[in-house]
């Protein structure tokens, strides 16, 4: 007989594949260092194949490891749909959602749709805006669930990390706007992180560069860059029709990596029932068309 898997097996291989890290993967999951550990080997074992190498960059999932993750996601957002649908007492009223639009069209269609299945009388209203604007209106009590791009100042509300990836230039697929000097950029105002993280990067390359386009939203600076006027910075997903990610073989130095995290407010069971669903789609990687990118 085969053997079984455990969930609590294949979380824990999740976070510590897309984490790089055992020590992250345990305050995660609010264990030991040393039993996510003994996680692994009883996987690998009961698997028969090593899962996890450590590289400079912590530890990678191996081929096999990689196979077992793209699985791995969609088994544990099935199984936390599952339980949530057969233990989670009805909850109904409203709960007001914050999100950059880079993340709104990427990972909340599914997760959404989830939600609206298991909580039918919830109304969702939801607030696009840059995670600067978002966070002092959570700390105002205008929002009872945002995202936020990770390292803004949370007033003293606990985040939570759901994701965590590199950043990436992307620019149209069809114009050469990556090779005029000095560099065209298409980004956000002074106080976002990306263009700060871009700044930086150029900088320590050496790569001139010129803001040729600012926007809040993602839709404003898509339509730039499309245009072939500039390049600009995004996810590690697969960019829409008519964009392509860029890197060093495009003269583009590598950006930092970014992660994505939550806060909520506490005591308010319709907020911790939207967080609990947007965990559980960010775990099980519910990308929609927002595939990661290799």
């Amino acid at each position: 007989m085969s053997p079984a898997l455990d969930p609590d097996l294949l979380r824990s291989f999740v976070l510590v594949a897309e984490g790089g890290s055992v020590t992250r993967a345990a305050m995660r999951v609010g264990r030991t260092q040393s039993a996510v550990s003994m996680q692994m080997r009883r996987l690998e074992e009961a698997l028969g194949q090593p899962l996890l190498v450590r590289g400079p960059k912590g530890l990678t999932p191996t081929a096999h490891g990689t196979w077992l993750l793209e699985r791995a996601r969609l088994l544990l957002g099935m199984h936390d749909e599952i339980v949530a649908n057969f233990r989670t007492p009805s909850i109904a009223g409203h709960v007001r959602l914050g999100t950059p639009d880079d993340y709104a069209l990427v990972w909340l269609p599914e997760i959404l749709a989830g939600f609206a299945e298991t909580y039918p009388a919830v109304e969702v209203e939801v607030v696009c805006l840059p995670s600067t604007d978002l966070l002092p209106m959570f700390n105002r009590g205008e929002l009872d669930v945002t995202l936020f791009s990770s390292g803004h100042d949370t007033g003293g509300a606990e985040p939570e990390t759901l994701w965590r990836g590199p950043l990436r230039w992307v620019g149209s697929a069809t114009r050469a706007a990556h090779k005029v000097r000095p560099l065209p950029l298409v980004l956000a105002h002074n106080g976002c992180l990306w263009r700060r993280a871009a700044a930086a990067a150029l900088a320590r390359a050496g790569v001139p560069w010129r803001m040729a386009y600012s926007s809040a939203s993602q839709t404003g600076t898509h339509a730039v860059v499309l245009a072939g006027l500039g390049v600009t910075v995004g996810l590690s997903v697969q960019p829409p029709p008519g964009l392509r990610l860029l890197g060093p073989e495009d003269g583009l130095p590598a950006l930092p990596e970014l992660e994505i995290a939550m806060v909520r407010r506490a005591g308010l069971p319709v907020a911790d029932a939207l967080a609990e669903r947007i965990r559980c789609g960010f775990s099980a990687g519910s990308a929609g068309t927002g595939r990661l990118a290799a």
